[in-house]
Parts: C-alpha cells; sequence; structure tokens
C-alpha cells in the first residue's frame, strides 16, 4: 500500500513546491491577507484517465494558492474542490 496524502506533504519535493507559492503570494492569505497559519491549497484536484492521483507537487502552480487555515477550513466547508480526469502519456508513479 502506497503513501497517504498527508503522508506525502512531507516530501522533499512537496515542501520544495510549497515555499515557493507561499513565496510568490508573499507569505499572505490571497483572500483575508493574513499571514499566520499559511498553507498551500490546491485549487482542483487531477487524476489520470486510469484514476492515478497526482502527488501533490505535480500540479502546475496556477492550481496551487496561499490560504491561512481559516479561510482554506471555510472554503471546504462551503465547496467542493473539483476532481479533473487529466490525460497523461506515462504512469505518475514510475
Amino acid at each position: 500500500m502506497g503513501l497517504s496524502y498527508k503522508e506525502h506533504l512531507f516530501n522533499k519535493k512537496w515542501k520544495q513546491k510549497k515555499e515557493r507559492i507561499l513565496s510568490r503570494d508573499n507569505h499572505r492569505c490571497q483572500i483575508c491577507g493574513s499571514t499566520v497559519g499559511l498553507v498551500v491549497h490546491h485549487k482542483q484536484y487531477h487524476v489520470t484517465p486510469t484514476g492515478e492521483k497526482y502527488l501533490p507537487w505535480m500540479y502546475d502552480d496556477r492550481f496551487l494558492v496561499t490560504l491561512c487555515e481559516r479561510c482554506h477550513n471555510k472554503g471546504h466547508r462551503e465547496y467542493i474542490v473539483p476532481t479533473k480526469v487529466i490525460p497523461h502519456t506515462k504512469s505518475l508513479f514510475v
């Protein structure tokens, strides 16, 4: 069995991607401007036609945004994050 989504968030590749997004967004929530409790949110989730989930760091930066925990949690309560099937020419896990 593979790693859980939360376990992938400790991967060096995700940590680097996360820091790049935080820097791009000036370490501020893009909704309320807070600088406390920041997370990087995926605006949508991607899967391959065979159902393989993209790993957190595999997303183009445009699909990621910095939010504070409050805005992030509120968003997840009020909206469903869309899942998009993205054609891929090879397995994501090779």
